[in-house]
C-alpha cells in the first residue's frame, strides 16, 4: 500500500494525528519546521525528534511522492516541470518570474474532464484527482530547485491553473490552500494565490461562504450562452446565468474582485461584437471585475483555433475599456517552449504509446 504524503496534513491534522498516536502535541511544531523551513527530504533528517517519533512517521508517511521526469527552461526564465507521481502519472508545474515575484503554477487532477475545446489538458480525460499531499509536493519540489541554485529565492505567489478544474477536487484543494499559507511553514499570503475555477457555479457558493483572502479567477472565455456552450461544455451544465447569480453570491459575500479569464481565439470570441456582449455582463459589478485577455497558444491537435491578431486584441481590449471594464492583456510566459497547458504531458505520453496497427 502507498504510504500518502504528510504534506497533504494541515497543521492541525498533523498536530492532531500525533497526539492520537501517542506523541506529544509540541511534535508537530518540530515536524513542521524541518518539513517548511529546513524542507528535508527524509524523516531521519529531523534531529531534534526522538527516534520513536520518528518511526511512526516513517511507518505512515512519506515526504516526497513526485519525481522529476522532465525539464522544460525558456529564456524569459519560466520552467515547465513534469513531474512524475508515485502511481506513474505525468502532471505539469510551472515556475514564472515576474517583476513582483516568483510564481508557481499547480496542477490539480490527473487529466481533465472539463472538456474545453481549445485546451490541452483536456487532451487526455481525468483518470484521479491529486491529494494535498501532491499539489503542495509541487511547490515543494520547485522551492527546492530554487534552494539548489542557491540564490536565496522563494516561491512567492501561487496561480492553481494547471490541468484540471481545483474545484471538482475541492477539499483537498482547500487543504493545500491552508498548508500553504500557514504563517508557520510557507507563509505564501492568501492574497498572493488565485485559484481558476471554469465556472462550477455551486462550488462558487461554497468558496465564497469560506471568506478567504484567496482571490478568484474565471475561465469565461465567451460573453453568451451559444458560443460558450460550443467551447466549453462545463456551460450546459452551468450556463452563464447560473455562473452570474453564484458571482453576485460571491461578491455580496466578500466584496473581493474577481478575475475573469478571456482566451482570444481568432474569428471566434474576438470581434467587437463579443467585447460589447462582454461589458454588458459585467457591467453591474464593473468596480470588482478584472478582464483577463490571453493571447492563445496553439496546440497541434485543436488546429481549427488559432491565436487572434495581435490588432483584433488591441481593439477588444480598446472596446472593453471604454465600455468601463477595466482589463489587461497577459502576454504569455515560456513562448519557447511547450506553453500551452497540458501540452508537454501529453506530448510525453504519447510517446510512450504503441504505433497504431492501422485499422480504422
Amino acid at each position: 500500500m502507498m504510504k500518502q504524503s504528510i504534506y497533504g496534513l494541515a497543521y492541525e491534522q498533523l498536530q492532531q494525528w500525533l497526539v492520537e498516536h501517542g506523541e506529544k502535541k509540541f511534535r508537530a511544531q518540530q515536524v513542521w519546521d524541518w518539513l517548511y523551513k529546513k524542507r528535508v527530504k527524509y524523516f531521519s533528517e529531523m534531529h531534534n525528534v526522538n527516534k520513536e517519533c520518528i518511526a511512526l512517521l516513517e511507518e505512515h508517511f512519506q515526504i516526497e511522492t513526485l519525481e522529476e521526469e522532465l525539464r522544460q527552461e525558456s529564456k524569459d526564465g519560466t520552467i515547465k516541470f513534469l513531474f512524475r507521481l508515485a502511481d506513474g502519472n505525468l502532471i505539469e508545474t510551472v515556475l514564472m518570474r515576474f517583476n513582483y515575484g516568483l510564481s508557481v503554477c499547480v496542477t490539480t487532477q490527473v487529466g481533465c474532464n472539463i472538456g474545453c475545446s481549445f485546451c490541452a489538458s483536456g487532451l487526455l480525460s481525468k483518470s484521479r484527482d491529486l491529494t494535498a499531499g501532491e499539489i503542495v509536493g509541487q511547490i515543494m519540489r520547485v522551492q527546492a530547485h530554487l534552494d539548489q541554485q542557491g540564490k536565496d529565492e522563494r516561491v512567492s505567489h501561487i496561480v492553481v491553473m494547471g490541468i484540471g478544474e481545483p474545484f471538482d477536487n475541492y477539499d483537498n484543494l482547500i487543504n493545500f490552500l491552508t498548508v500553504v499559507n500557514d504563517q508557520k511553514g510557507l507563509s505564501i499570503g492568501a492574497r498572493h494565490i488565485t485559484v481558476s475555477t471554469s465556472g462550477l457555479a455551486h462550488k462558487i457558493y461554497q468558496f465564497a461562504d469560506l471568506n478567504s483572502q484567496v482571490n478568484l479567477a474565471i475561465s469565461l472565455h465567451a460573453p453568451n450562452n451559444d458560443l460558450r456552450t460550443r467551447i466549453m461544455k462545463i456551460n450546459r451544465a452551468f450556463p452563464i446565468e447560473k455562473l452570474m447569480d453564484a458571482v453576485h453570491y460571491y461578491l455580496d459575500k466578500t466584496n473581493r474582485r474577481i478575475t475573469y479569464e478571456y482566451i482570444m481565439l481568432r474569428d471566434v470570441n474576438d470581434r467587437e461584437k463579443e467585447a460589447l456582449e462582454l461589458a454588458e455582463l459585467l457591467k453591474d459589478h464593473r468596480h470588482l471585475a478584472y478582464v483577463n485577455l490571453i493571447p492563445y497558444n496553439t496546440v497541434d491537435e485543436h488546429s481549427e483555433y488559432q491565436r487572434s491578431h495581435s490588432e483584433t486584441i488591441q481593439v477588444f481590449y480598446e472596446t472593453l475599456k471604454r465600455e468601463g471594464i477595466p482589463c489587461g492583456v497577459r502576454w504569455e510566459n515560456g513562448a519557447d517552449i511547450d506553453a500551452a497547458c497540458g501540452q508537454l504531458r501529453s506530448k510525453q505520453i504519447n510517446k510512450r504509446r504503441p504505433p497504431s496497427c492501422g485499422r480504422v
